[in-house]
């Protein structure tokens, strides 16, 4: 689904991604772990094209995010670590503007409008501009339009702040079913305690460079992922 190969990415002097490979497969949910600055978000604004990276390539259904960048944008769907919402436009305005692009019929949209909106008991707040959400509100938000075209691989930079505990625990679930349908998730998360729970594989990068992965059982074996976290990250002092 999304192949990473030899990805660098280059600010000035800094390498911020370093020859980064990876390889996330349909059915998979996988974490993308690192201390603040270690170039997670950088490397998930390059796969959705977001950021010109300087060597490497990305593919997503085997089509490349340079070459072809519509075709893989159709693919996918991305939530940033602080959605940038349109806060001139109501809930509902917004969610039928994502539903456009995508070319989503008036029917289908409005039945998984109805259903994610009531799952997040959002339904109430449609009407208001986005303006008058709060932060959590605005997750929601962005969760719901990134379900919306129901792509086949989902992008998310720390999707869990700002969420409350139920919509947590929702989000989760609908991170499961969408992978257990054939779907794909790569996100970034500083909970490991849920990276631990819920990712079927996990990567850990440490100054832009891969420093473990695997599935969940290879990288941390009979400790918490936490302590292999702690532990990887003190061979850097």
């Amino acid at each position: 689904m999304l192949n990473i190969q030899h990805l660098t990415k280059v600010y000035g002097e800094k390498k911020a991604v370093d020859d980064l490979s990876l390889h996330i497969a349909p059915g998979e949910i996988y974490g993308f772990i690192g201390h603040n600055g270690a170039g997670k978000t950088t490397t998930l604004r390059s796969v959705v094209g977001i950021l010109q990276f300087d060597a490497g390539e990305i593919t997503i259904g085997g089509k490349s995010i340079r070459t072809d960048p519509i075709a893989c944008k159709r693919e996918l769907a991305y939530i940033p670590d602080n959605p940038d919402l349109y806060d001139y436009m109501t809930g509902i305005r917004y969610l039928n503007f994502i539903a456009d692009i995508f070319g989503v019929s008036s029917e289908v949209r409005g039945q998984r409008i109805h259903d994610y909106a009531a799952r997040f008991e959002l339904t109430d707040d449609l009407a208001q501009p986005i303006a008058a959400y709060s932060h959590g509100m605005k997750q929601k938000l962005a969760i719901i339009s990134a379900w919306l075209h129901q792509p086949r691989l989902i992008i998310m930079d720390e999707p869990f702040v700002g969420l409350d505990p139920k919509a947590s625990h929702l989000l989760k679930g609908m991170m499961r079913e969408f992978c257990d349908a054939g779907g794909a998730i790569f996100f970034s998360t500083h909970v490991l305690e849920v990276a631990e729970k819920l990712c079927d594989k996990v990567a850990i990068i440490r100054g832009g460079k891969l420093i473990r992965s695997g599935t969940m059982e290879e990288v941390k074996g009979d400790d918490s992922l936490e302590e292999v976290f702690l532990e990887l990250e003190g061979e850097s002092c």
